[in-house]
C-alpha cells in the first residue's frame, strides 16, 4: 500500500510528531505509514484522514498483489 500522507502533511506544514498527536498515534506510527510498512486500521486511517482535510481515497492507495 502507498499512501500520500507525506505530501497532505506538508500541505499544513505538520511534522510527523503533530501528525501523531493530532491523530492520536506515536510518531513511528506516522512513519511507518508513510513508508507503506504498517496497514492501519479503518479508525486509524479515518483519523488520519480527518487530520489532514482528506478523504481516505486521497490519501492511500491500494495496490493490487
Amino acid at each position: 500500500m502507498k499512501t500520500r500522507i507525506k505530501e497532505f502533511r506538508a500541505r499544513y506544514n505538520l511534522t510527523q510528531e503533530e501528525l501523531a498527536k493530532k491523530a492520536g498515534v506515536r510518531r513511528e506510527t506516522i512513519v511507518f505509514l508513510e513508508r507503506g510498512k504498517y496497514n492501519p486500521s479503518l479508525k486509524l486511517a479515518h483519523d488520519v484522514a480527518k487530520v489532514l482535510d482528506a478523504t481516505l481515497e486521497e490519501l492511500f492507495i491500494f495496490e493490487d498483489d
